[in-house]
């Protein structure tokens, strides 16, 4: 069998793992020198593929390579959001020419569910068209909303547990804030990412095991008004003198001046408003029940580009991911995402399978009404037992030089283009 190429992408908003899953792939592919030629990636996404931008990977250095493991976000290959919608049949069919012109055999596309549904989309047509390319997906995603809320599909998606580490140790560091501000400053506001699903807030319960906090979790499925949350920040305040208030950027405080990406999610980063800034203003429009005022905080994009909040659970997890990626496209054939199933038991331990892509794709997963309090702001034990596992326990080593975090930086070595330029026909349609 002559060997055949690869492409492999990635789509949507990044995470601290997310380059690990690529060096998984990378390695797993070299392992099969009789069935896999060389490795590209499209820059930015398929973004990359229909304009034939397509970054030689094997050509990169070993060193190159390994530093993916703790370099974050999408810098190395590059990220978009960009989505081929069904009615852009030249973009479709332009991807698979490009895949025709470079011998493509094997694509593998690192993404959420809005991802799943594209390389869905593209191992259909490939086939229709004759062409044999084994399309596998890549679970990722901070929200940790792929797949199914019985978690019978995915138990949890690489990215999530080092977003889940990061809230619980920015939780510890801003009560230490509160402890010692409470005075002056009694209430203390911070926005965690979570359009539309409370997995990303919820993970601050993991900052305080013990409910020894004032800490109140309002996620967008607490189904609580901004009224609500003020009479509830009042009361911890007469228990206790201060409060910290981790809001959801879904938590619905009023109008944020929406702005929304191209797969129609509302982008709370780029918006006019926050959730923060609008419970913050409230409550200190009505006024609090202690001395100062209410103060907030949002956490931007580093919830998911720092590097040494990623869980080692977390990055081995993603590398396995890539991994079982590679191994069923060799062993199985495209139409399936690498997937990660929790065994039973107290002690943690996964499996990774496969499941249809069909299955995942546009898939959105509820956070689990009966992991939320009766208070409606706080989460039960059972997510604790849930996510605890996931953010590991210890630092991840990250390689310095000169003070300053030695992150992979890839050769522009790029293949030779075959085909006429092109531009995506979502963007001539919204030009």
């Amino acid at each position: 069998m002559t060997p055949r190429n690869v492409v492999v992408a990635m789509s949507g908003g990044p995470t601290p793992v997310i380059n690990n899953s690529l060096r998984g792939i990378i390695e797993t592919c070299r392992l099969f020198p009789d069935r896999v030629g060389k490795v590209y990636a499209g820059l930015h996404g398929v973004e990359g593929i229909l304009r034939e931008e397509l970054l030689d990977l094997s050509a990169q250095s070993a060193e190159e390579i390994s530093l993916l493991r703790s370099t974050p976000s999408g810098g190395a290959i590059g990220t978009c959001r960009y989505k081929l919608k069904a009615h852009q049949e030249e973009d479709f069919e332009r991807v698979i020419d490009v895949f025709r012109a470079h011998d493509i055999g094997w694509f593998f596309y690192i993404g959420g569910n809005d991802s799943m549904d594209t390389a869905n989309k593209v191992a259909a047509l490939a086939a229709e068209r004759g062409l044999e390319c084994a399309g596998v997906g890549v679970a990722k995603t901070i929200d940790n909303d792929v797949g199914d809320s019985e978690f019978k599909l995915i138990d949890h998606t690489p990215g999530y547990g080092s977003v889940a580490r990061y809230w619980s140790h920015i939780v510890q560091n801003a009560d230490e804030e509160n402890r010692g501000a409470c005075p002056s400053d009694p209430v203390l506001v911070l926005q965690a990412m979570g359009r539309k699903i409370g997995f990303i807030p919820a993970a601050a319960r993991l900052a305080d095991l013990n409910r020894e906090m004032p800490l109140q979790i309002y996620m967008t499925e607490s189904g609580l008004s901004l009224d609500e949350l003020t009479d509830n920040v009042n009361d911890q305040l007469v228990r206790d003198g201060r409060c910290l208030v981790v809001v959801s950027e879904g938590f619905d405080a009023g109008s944020v001046g929406e702005a929304r990406d191209s797969f129609g999610h509302t982008e709370f980063g780029a918006s006019d408003f926050t959730a923060q800034q609008l419970v913050v203003s409230h409550l200190n429009k009505v006024g609090i029940k202690a001395r100062g005022k209410a103060r907030g905080q949002v956490a931007g994009t580093d919830q998911r580009d720092t590097a040494i909040y990623a869980s080692t659970v977390d990055l081995d997890e993603a590398y396995k991911v890539g991994q079982k990626a590679v191994l069923i496209a060799v062993e199985d054939g495209g139409g399936y995402m690498s997937t990660i199933l929790r065994r039973p038991g107290l002690i943690y331990n996964v499996d990774y399978d496969k499941v249809p892509l069909e299955s995942v794709a546009n898939s959105e997963r509820e956070f689990p009404d009966a992991w939320i309090a009766p208070s409606r702001y706080d989460v039960t034990d059972e997510f604790v037992h849930y996510a605890k596992p996931l953010i590991g326990e210890d630092w991840v080593s990250v390689p310095m030089v000169g003070g300053r975090q030695r992150f992979a930086r890839l050769a522009p070595i790029v293949a030779e283009r075959k085909l006429a330029a092109y531009v995506p026909q979502g963007h001539r349609e919204s030009s």
